[in-house]
Order: structure tokens, then C-alpha cells, then sequence
């Protein structure tokens, strides 16, 4: 008799794109870096480029504070969240590489001019939405100002002076 098989963590097939490995790293990360990567992904639209430069941002190697990150991210987050919402339902698979390509595939039917860092770090906090919402609910209390504030948007204190 065979061992059960728990498709969640089975190797990447031979056919499989590399995005879709990179979207199993991005569904790992905690809820604040992922926030942080949706605030950056405008900046710069390759999703490992992203995730070290919120790491760095995070260290304080890079001259922007994960805060204003975190913060974009939410803004972001807030803006485009009912937009997913409404997409076309997907049927859950199980399959943590297949949950990945339909929640890419999500995101990029429902919100437009999407590179591919925004689309991946969006996934990632869609198929991760419960604990995105609470942090973005948390930082609301604290942190992060509500839609139509105006506090400046990331890219506005990057290319400040």
C-alpha cells in the first residue's frame, strides 16, 4: 500500500517556469514583506530584485525605510484588492505551484499595466489575503494612512532631491 501523497510539496516539474518557484519563496514570506514588496514593485519590476531590495530596505542598506514601503504596499494593496476580488473564480487545487498560476493568472485578467514583480508579489498577497488584511488593518491603526490621505507615495520620497 502507498504512503498518502501531499501534492503541496512536491518537486517543480521540468516545465514549469521559474516564476512559479520564485511565487512559492513570495507565498513565505511574512505579511509586512510582502506589503513592503508591493510597495517597491513599482520600482523595480523583476520579483528577486524586489524581495532584496525590501531585505536591504529592511537593514538599512538601502536609503528607504521599509515603513514608507509597507505603507505603499497597503495604499496599493487597498486600491487593487476588489479589483482581484471580482475576478473569475478559481477552483482550489491543492497544489501550491497551481494555486500560484491561477492567482497569477487572477490578478493579471483584473488589474491592467501590471509588471511582473507587482504581478507576483499581488498573488502572493491574494493567496495570502487574510493575514495581508489584518496587517494592512493593524498598520491602519498606527503605521500606514487611509486611502486618499495625503501622505506621499513611495516612489515621491525616493526621487525626493
Amino acid at each position: 500500500m502507498s504512503e498518502p501523497y501531499d501534492s503541496r510539496f512536491t518537486l517543480p516539474s521540468i516545465d514549469d517556469a521559474p516564476s512559479t518557484e520564485s511565487g512559492v519563496i513570495l507565498m513565505g514570506l511574512d505579511a509586512e514583506r510582502l506589503l513592503a514588496g508591493v510597495g517597491l514593485a513599482r520600482l523595480a519590476d523583476e520579483p528577486a530584485l524586489v524581495a532584496l531590495a525590501v531585505d536591504q530596505a529592511r537593514h538599512d542598506a538601502l536609503d528607504l525605510g521599509t515603513d514608507a514601503l509597507i505603507e505603499a504596499g497597503i495604499l496599493r494593496w487597498r486600491a487593487v484588492r476588489p479589483l482581484i476580488e471580482a475576478g473569475p473564480e478559481m477552483t482550489a487545487v491543492g497544489s501550491l505551484r497551481r494555486e500560484w498560476e491561477h492567482a497569477t493568472a487572477r490578478v493579471a485578467a483584473t488589474v491592467t499595466g501590471l509588471g511582473p514583480a507587482s504581478v507576483a508579489c499581488l498573488a502572493a498577497c491574494w493567496l495570502r489575503r487574510d493575514d495581508i488584511d489584518d496587517m494592512a488593518e493593524f498598520a491602519e491603526h498606527g503605521r500606514a494612512p487611509k486611502n486618499g490621505s495625503d501622505t506621499q507615495d513611495v516612489l515621491s520620497r525616493v526621487f525626493a532631491d
